[in-house]
């Protein structure tokens, strides 16, 4: 069961997962699901007391984590998602709920309790989806049920315990322990899904997922219908069309234990005070891999969202034989007839990539000569004014012009008996302008001086796996930073007005992805002119940041300072690699160790390891491999051409400051430049 046969309904669709778990992240993705990350503010703290077994409280707390995220984004996101998705994993073993152990000497108990024991493993999930009426209401059908998985362990000795135990790895997962990882040799035999131990039931998610989407259609009555699906120990229950003011807040109470009665399987027909779950008639059983309901509302589930893609695309397979140079025959599957004709948008999207470099340089000509600054002062010019004014030619300019309007970057007027006049659009104003507070003016001068003449030797920085610094501008940069960017001041204006630019556009995304309200000291490692800084403090009222850069940086940094002056952010000369870091609750690296090697990374981590005691945190802002857009993929190509270091995925992150004792780690995709990343001094 794979999700294939749902993945082309769920494309252009907003899912959403309410859980920054790297290993759910990790076992979605690599099902091929695509989704934003927006973990949930839910508090994992209801009352253990109110549920009859320990599966229908991993149910609820998943239910209200993804409820909380789809009831929260259409205000603080301004979008609505399609699915939203969460989960909660526990584990139990004589009656009692193991969750993540506090410290060592907690994690010794769990551990303890295990050994030599059967367990169970439960995965309780939800999958919400939301429905935009025209209104601007908001109706919410929910999904939810829960995996069992049992796991034995061998019989473990003290000398065992502690060597696992002080890995670390214990120390961030419920039960105190990773089956993906060192924590498998504790094993000797899992029954039931391998995955729902690490932290998702990916079978039976795609079960789910095929019959919303494929098999089971529903009822687009307004009142609440239910459906059952008993498999492999699970109980799954459907709420459809309830509306988003009626959902009562969420509930708060302490944990309880379990007894052995309370552990088998059975249907909820008694829902524990703060659930969202609503049986009603009438009720439809599913019994073997049919559904016994009719065809009344199949359209329901599947028109949910106005993202939803109606074509459906066709057509026959056929397998081409075809010989090599050396004789070896091969085979070739294609889609289409010989003689058929080409798809008019595939043809579309292959002369749009061939055409992209000649719209980045027509933004880059635009922008370098000014144009978008002329237009923002004297809107309503013609090609000969504007010409004129930027000192160039009449021809040349109706091109660049044309060519601006074609990509939504201007607007153009007939006037009667007149040439056509040209204004700024909106998202010229916004980003291009060089005096808007979201300019991208800067960032696109750095790409058009330093990132274009790189990436024309891209051949040979692929071939040779190095930066082309010296291809391109006849000099080795043995230090990026001092041989490149502030080897002249020119240069490091330049380089510090695109660090800004992006620093702007990013920023309050970076700066409000976690809650850091428990933080009160930051410092920002080659900060640059402050602007996550100043952002940081606006987002956090308690916080003091300090932004530790190179001299020649924080002489210039003066520049870019708001008005206002916050004296929260203070600036503070030095080189992260060589000199003594300030003390901090908090250590922001934004846009830092991509720049580097391994190895170099390894140097600067543990400096920050060593200057934190448990509780200190590291935020990053970098761009993450692991979700593939089109803007991280081109970005680590972009490194490869500039820096001698790389972009990252989150587990080449979340490996690398494990190495120095930094764990519970979080990411969040703000669908930025930058995605947010926080991990804890354990």
């Amino acid at each position: 069961m794979v999700l294939n046969p749902v993945i082309s309904k769920l494309s252009g669709k907003l899912v959403v997962l309410a859980s920054a778990s790297p290993r759910r992240l990790e076992i979605l993705r690599n099902a091929g699901l695509r989704f934003e990350v927006v973990p949930s503010w839910f508090k994992e703290t209801l009352d253990k007391r109110l549920f009859k077994s320990p599966q229908e409280y991993a149910v609820e707390t998943a239910k209200q984590k993804a409820l909380e995220v789809a009831r929260r984004m259409p205000f603080k996101h301004l979008k609505t998602p399609d699915i939203v998705i969460g989960a909660d994993t526990i584990v139990t073993v004589d009656g009692l709920i193991l969750e993540k152990p506090v410290d060592k000497d907690d994690a010794y108990r769990m551990l303890s309790r295990l050994s030599g024991k059967e367990h169970s493993v439960f995965t309780g999930v939800a999958i919400v989806l939301c429905h935009e009426k025209e209104n601007e209401e908001i109706d919410y059908q929910l999904i939810d049920f829960y995996e069992e998985t049992k796991v034995k362990f061998a019989d473990l000795s003290e000398d065992m315990l502690w060597e696992y135990i002080n890995s670390g790895e214990p120390m961030d997962k419920a039960g105190g322990y990773g089956i993906q990882a060192l924590g498998g040799m504790l094993v000797e035999f899992v029954h039931g899904d391998f995955l729902n131990v690490v932290g998702f039931p990916l079978n039976h998610f795609c079960k789910q997922l095929d019959l919303i989407y494929n098999r089971c259609p529903f009822s687009s009555d307004e009142e609440s219908a239910s459906v059952e699906l008993h498999h492999n120990s699970s109980h799954t229950t459907l709420i459809e069309s309830q509306h988003s003011s009626k959902l009562p807040p969420q509930s708060t109470h302490s944990p309880i234990i379990f007894t052995k009665d309370n552990l088998s399987s059975s249907p909820r027909s008694n829902s524990p005070p703060g659930s969202q779950t609503h049986q009603k008639s009438p009720s439809v059983k599913r019994k073997g891999s049919e559904s016994e309901v009719g065809e009344s509302s199949r359209t329901l589930v599947n028109s949910l969202s106005k993202h939803t893609d109606k074509r459906e695309i066709q057509g026959s397979n056929h397998t081409l034989p075809t010989m090599t140079s050396r004789g070896q025959l091969i085979e070739f599957n294609v889609t289409e007839h010989e003689d058929s004709e080409p798809k008019k948008e595939d043809l579309q999207q292959i002369i749009q990539l061939m055409d992209g470099f000649k719209a980045s340089k027509a933004l880059f000509t635009a922008s370098k000569m000014g144009v978008f600054d002329l237009l923002q002062r004297k809107p309503g010019l013609d090609a000969a004014q504007v010409a004129q004014e930027i000192k160039a030619a009449v021809k040349g300019t109706e091109g660049l012009l044309g060519a601006c309007v074609s990509l939504g970057l201007l607007q153009s007027k007939e006037k009667s008996s007149q040439r056509p006049v040209y204004k700024n659009t909106d998202l010229a104003t916004r980003y291009l302008w060089s005096d808007s507070p979201f300019s991208l003016h800067g960032y696109i001068q750095h790409c058009n001086e330093t990132l274009w003449p790189l990436f024309s030797h891209l051949e040979s920085a692929v071939r040779e796996g190095t930066n082309q610094h010296e291809r391109a501008f006849g000099k080795k940069a043995n230090d990026l930073f001092q041989d490149t960017y502030y080897n002249n001041q020119s240069v490091k204006l330049r380089f510090m007005n695109a660090m800004h630019s992006i620093a702007k556009v990013t920023g309050k995304a970076v700066a409000t992805a976690f809650d850091l309200s428990s933080y009160k000291t930051a410092c920002d490692l080659g900060g640059c002119t402050g602007a996550i800084a100043y952002e940081l403090t606006k987002a956090h009222p308690e916080m003091s940041v300090t932004v530790f850069d190179l001299p020649e940086v924080v002489e210039m940094s003066e520049h870019f300072h708001p008005s206002h002056t916050d004296n929260r952010v203070s600036f503070v000369a030095g080189d992260f690699f060589k000199d003594e870091l300030p003390k901090a609750d908090l250590y922001i690296l934004a846009r830092i160790l991509h720049d580097w090697p391994d190895e170099k990374v390894h140097i600067l981590l543990k400096k920050i390891g060593d200057a934190c005691t448990p509780g200190c945190a590291v935020l990053l802002a970098e761009t993450m491999l692991d979700g593939q857009t089109a803007y991280s993929a081109l970005q680590g190509l972009n490194m490869l051409a500039q820096t001698e270091g790389m972009e990252r995925t989150e587990s080449q992150y979340a490996d690398l400051l494990s190495k120095h004792g930094f764990g519970d780690t979080r990411v969040v995709r703000t669908m930025n430049f930058l995605d947010a990343f926080l991990a804890v001094k354990m």
